[in-house]
């Protein structure tokens, strides 16, 4: 096959040699015609070569054949030589093809049918470069295509092109690429490192009954080209994921609650607490309320799930039993029964480490609470006894709140609410009770002026204080509603109005939580 194809002896006279070669630079010009049409016409001096050789072999066939007529042992040999020559040649117009051997700065890199394959790989790699790097982008290499006839599956993958292109760009590198939500934030050459990092982040949020660890963001690690000078520094990226954002959440009010103590717990100015919650008026909250308060939010949020058991309590079913040596509204437990014992088993996941939501997946009755037996009161009830709510004490307009104020040049804080009323005005207990003060205010209490206590039992008590002048004694029942004293300016006061105040055993809180 060789000799065949290689060799220059076997041609006609005015034929063309059986191997054709033809090299080609892909700078080079040519004036006379296009690379397209030296393709074809190295691919015509194929086919022709391959005529020729048919050709000659018939004529050796019949030159062979007229040789051996004389000789009858001749003539089967000559058969098989020139059979087989036609074999040879048969296989190869039909396992081989006419190609091109590529080279690249004068390495061989792989093989094509035609020139225009590599050149569509050449223009596919510039552009992609120029993606990656942002501006125009040239290959800059000396290519060469040889013609030779190569094996029609042995051609080079066009892939296999692009991946030694890209190689040779020394301003792009094939690395490991961080992003969140689609954000780039740096790459490495070794996956398990960003792995590592991304683990650490997690790490604080996982328990031994963590069932699950992943990023609320959308974190995904690409192998792709990017350019050589990205960020590369671990320490870098890491600052950028761990950085803390300022977002918002919502809180519920709770009985006590003010609107300075919330900014407060929050980390936040008032005027901030402001800005969040417009039209909200921050000296009346009530029960129940929702305000926006600031949340501090991780760049990477992690959200784990854990299954956990454990046990809660079962309550006790009530019996009520009718007791008529008891006002109406008291209770006396009997028998406060045993409270049963459930097992619990649930899925908690968490952001960050606040719990989200609770799914009970399993409950598991340990014991069966006992009944409790509550007494309950039926004889008609005094006036004077507390009916265990507040009603406001007069009519009027708040001129200080509960909490830190701005007032007689300093800033200082205000145990209760000032409302002003003209002078005179009626003030009412604001429940039933028993009046423990009824007088002046004396060291500490002087700046109240005239005021009454009234203690309703359970560690609460009302102040009524800068009273113009007193209506009950101490050691007075009083009734819900009674009229208690009068509106003035007494102590400490910048004008005609009652400084309501309430204490639960002792300690201050706010009287607008207990008022409806």
């Amino acid at each position: 096959m060789d000799e065949i194809l290689h060799s220059p002896d076997r041609k006609s006279a005015g034929e063309p040699a059986y191997r054709v070669v033809e090299t080609l630079s892909a700078d080079q010009e040519a004036p006379a015609a296009s690379v397209s049409s030296r393709l074809h016409r190295m691919t015509s001096v194929a086919a022709d070569g391959l005529t020729v050789a048919r050709r000659a072999a018939a004529g050796v066939f019949h030159r062979a054949d007229s040789a051996a007529a004389g000789h009858k042992l001749m003539g089967p040999l000559i058969f098989l030589l020139v059979a087989g020559v036609l074999g040879v040649l048969l296989v190869v117009n039909t396992v081989y093809m006419p190609s091109y051997v590529v080279s690249v700065d004068g390495v061989v890199v792989g093989t094509v049918a035609e020139p225009a394959v590599f050149e569509g790989a050449v223009e596919r790699v510039e552009a992609r470069a120029a993606g990656i790097l942002g501006h125009d982008y040239t290959l800059n290499h000396e290519i060469t295509y040889e013609f030779a006839l190569t094996e029609k599956d042995k051609l080079s993958p066009v892939g296999e092109f692009e991946t030694y292109l890209f190689d040779q760009i020394g301003e792009v590198m094939k690395s490991y690429v961080l992003t969140v939500d689609g954000e780039f934030i740096g790459a490495a050459t070794d996956e398990a490192q960003l792995t590592a990092m991304l683990d650490a982040i997690k790490a604080p949020y996982v328990t031994d009954t963590t069932t699950s660890a992943e990023f609320v963001e959308n974190v995904s690690i690409v192998r792709e080209y990017t350019p050589s000078d990205v960020e590369q520094n671990l320490s870098v990226m890491n600052a950028v994921l761990t950085e803390n954002t300022s977002g918002q959440t919502t809180y519920e009010v709770q009985k006590g609650d003010t609107f300075m103590q919330l900014a407060y717990d929050n980390n936040m100015t008032m005027a901030e607490l402001e800005a969040l919650n417009p039209g909200i008026d921050i000296n009346k909250l009530y029960i129940g309320q929702i305000l926006n308060v600031k949340e501090v939010v991780p760049y990477l949020s992690v959200k784990t799930t854990e299954t956990v058991t454990y046990t809660e309590p079962i309550a006790c079913p009530v019996e009520e039993v009718k007791d008529d040596s008891m006002y109406q509204g008291d209770t006396k437990v009997l028998d406060a029964g045993v409270e049963g014992v459930a097992q619990i088993t649930a899925d908690i996941t968490y952001v960050n480490g606040n719990e989200r939501e609770r799914a009970v997946t399993d409950t598991v009755t340990i014991s069966e609470p006992t009944t409790k037996v509550v007494a309950v009161g039926t004889k008609a009830r005094p006036k004077t006894l507390p009916n265990g709510y507040f009603i406001w004490p007069l009519n009027g307009h708040i001129t200080s709140y509960f909490g830190y104020r701005y007032i007689f040049g300093s800033y200082s804080y205000h145990s209760g609410l000032d409302i002003a009323a003209p002078y005179g005005t009626s003030i009412k207990a604001a429940d039933g009770g028993t009046v423990v003060w009824s007088g002046t205010g004396t060291g500490s209490n002087w700046s109240y002026g005239k005021y009454v206590i009234i203690d309703h039992g359970n560690g609460l008590q009302t102040y009524y204080a800068h009273c113009s002048s007193l209506a009950v004694s101490t050691g007075d029942k009083v009734y819900q509603g009674q009229v208690v004293g009068y509106v003035g300016a007494t102590g400490r006061a910048s004008g005609n109005h009652c400084h309501f105040q309430v204490k639960i055993n002792g300690t201050t809180v706010n009287p607008l939580s207990y008022l409806p």
